[in-house]
């Protein structure tokens, strides 16, 4: 068993729960943040951290309150929101509001607990293959698209800048999982993801830092 420590935003459902229950099952103090804690996180008996908004200062500040004194091994931020913008029918107020919670909210959330990464600590960003601009073979989804190609960037910034405090950072995509933010069809299901998503966060090191992965292991252009 791990005494290690994990902190997981958007922890209520989807891949944020999964991750939840399969660090809990390794032994991790899971440390849960959300904006409501759902019945199925409750259950888990893990560590619920909830009325955090991560778009908002008071919702981080409060996160980083809870954790006062914690020593963070992982921190995974995986909150998010995807919605559809198409060209003629642009909602800049969509764009914006998937910008904050899908880009600037995993930067302030880490920047936020920097402090605290233990020695040897590992940070991981969920985004989506959805940023790779060679990947963009269909076009649609501006807010979705710009959001993660910002995170994609900001993470490997991360990469550079945390690289002499010992933390190294993965960016990783889990594939087209049956999660309620894509209307529950998919390839696999949230636990199938998580547990993907926690063998390439098992094989972060400080040499592959910064790496856009597929949750399947495949590197994913930028």
């Amino acid at each position: 068993m791990s005494n290690k420590s994990v902190v997981i935003t958007g922890a209520s459902r989807g891949i944020g729960l999964s991750f939840a229950s399969l660090y809990l099952n390794r032994g991790y103090h899971v440390y849960a943040a959300c904006r409501q804690a759902s019945e199925e996180l409750t259950s888990l008996g893990v560590t619920v951290i909830e009325g955090i908004d991560v778009t908002e200062d008071s919702g981080i500040n409060r996160l980083a309150e809870a954790l006062n004194g914690v020593s963070i091994d992982l921190l995974i931020n995986n909150a998010g929101i995807l919605r559809d913008e198409v060209l003629g029918d642009i909602d800049k107020d969509s764009v914006r509001r998937q910008f904050e919670t899908n880009a600037l909210a995993p930067l302030a959330v880490t920047e936020a607990l920097k402090g605290q990464f233990s020695a040897n600590a590992k940070l991981a960003l969920i985004t989506s293959r959805m940023g790779s601009v060679a990947d963009n073979t269909s076009g649609g989804r501006y807010g979705y698209r710009m959001s993660k190609a910002a995170l994609n960037i900001a993470g490997v910034s991360l990469a550079h800048d945390l690289k002499p405090h010992g933390v190294a950072v993965a960016l990783l995509h889990p594939g087209l999982v049956g999660t309620e933010m894509i209307g529950g069809y998919g390839d696999i299901t949230p636990d199938q993801a998580a547990a993907r998503l926690a063998q390439r966060i098992d094989e972060l090191t400080l040499d592959n830092s910064g790496t856009f992965w597929h949750s399947n292991g495949d590197i994913l252009p930028w």
